[in-house]
């Protein structure tokens, strides 16, 4: 499985902010996409990133996390 937060961090400038979304095209699926969210928990711990918000479903279920680059 590919950690679709470290490529967005990865991609963005210091100071940007960017959504992580699950992008069917490179066959992520919403529930797999839940560990985007650990991903990016992992980032903001290491000082890298700040999440800003994470956006859910009517069910429960993460549908996108927008973060900020902080390094």
């Amino acid at each position: 499985m590919r950690d679709i937060a470290k490529e967005v961090y990865e991609k963005m400038r210091v100071g940007s902010a960017a959504w992580i979304r699950p992008v069917a095209a490179k066959g992520d699926t919403l529930p797999d996409f839940q560990s985007a969210h650990d991903n990016a928990k992992q980032l903001a711990d290491e000082g890298l990133i700040s999440i800003v918000k994470v956006q859910r479903q009517a069910d429960g279920l993460i549908d996108a996390i927008r973060i900020q680059r902080l390094a």
